[in-house]
């Protein structure tokens, strides 16, 4: 079932990748100036709060155990009432790709509220306390996941 998990989250987490990965390099170099001369930086980048990934020349390239993929597409959410093992006191990635805005309950202590907007969006949990969490949606009523902390 865990295997099943992570190859349905392989195509989201491409996608998550692509979009933190810029489309073109930037090595301070000026295209009017001869090659392998540099020229002085302006600016200074700012600080990603986001980690990027690093791409894979592998295809098939498998997710973080960390990263638990739900997806919303037509009224429907999956998984639906999976049980996912999670490790006490890790973060973990919720990575949601839906078709309209929406919310789902986290029933930990304490407990949390995840709202999403229509397309993908991650939100980390951490658990401090071991215990089986369920994390539900109202609309439709269903309980998508059950994370088994330990």
């Amino acid at each position: 079932m865990h295997r099943r998990l992570l190859a349905r989250t392989a195509p989201l987490g491409l996608v998550l990748a692509l979009a933190l990965t810029g489309c073109g390099t930037d090595d301070g170099s000026d295209p009017n100036t001869p090659s392998g001369e540099a020229t002085e930086r302006t600016s200074t980048p700012e600080p990603s709060e986001t980690p990027t990934e690093t791409e894979s020349a592998e295809p098939e390239e498998e997710l973080p155990s960390n990263v638990i993929t739900i997806t919303r597409q037509g009224g429907k959410i999956t998984p639906n009432g999976e049980r996912v093992k999670v490790p006490l006191g890790e973060e973990i990635t919720l990575a949601i790709e839906a078709d309209e805005a929406g919310e789902l309950h986290v029933h930990s202590t304490p407990e949390q509220e995840i709202s999403y907007k229509k397309g993908i969006s991650a939100h980390q949990l951490t658990f401090k306390q071991p215990g089986v969490v369920e994390v539900e949606s109202h609309e439709p009523d269903v309980v998508v996941l059950q994370l088994q902390v330990s």
